[in-house]
């Protein structure tokens, strides 16, 4: 399924993963457009909880593929698809500053084209 869709060269898939080890938290995400991988983003954060460093991953890769031209879906993979679900929760919460700037990103990437779309899958970790 992955292959199928990654196939497109407007297509862009962002994997992305976060831990936290003495408290330093490491973001991961990897890019990929037509099957190649293009950009890997790894950044270190100290004094951060899990869950502000997952939504900074998926901030991050989205952020990347919206550099791209001619993207127009994005699909982003992610091991803890718990959080992603936190970007479109109205309600009020802990995560309201990271969750506004990755809505304002994808705000931009709609408006471009009225075709633009994106995608969250949950992938546990566990898999590889």
């Amino acid at each position: 399924m992955v292959l199928e869709s990654s196939s497109s060269p407007f297509t862009t898939i962002i994997v992305s993963d976060a831990s936290i080890k003495n408290n330093v938290a490491i973001s991961i995400s990897h890019m990929h457009i037509n099957n190649k991988s293009l950009t890997k983003m790894i950044y270190h954060v100290v004094h951060i909880i899990s869950t502000e460093v997952e939504l900074f991953a998926i901030k991050c890769g989205i952020n990347q593929a919206m550099n791209f031209n001619n993207v127009s879906k994005i699909i982003v993979i992610t091991d803890s698809i718990h959080v992603a679900k936190k970007i479109f929760k109205l309600s009020i919460h802990f995560y309201q500053v990271q969750s506004a700037a990755i809505l304002s990103d994808l705000h931009n990437f709609f408006k471009c084209h009225e075709n633009n779309s994106t995608k969250f899958w949950g992938c546990p970790s566990c898999l590889k």
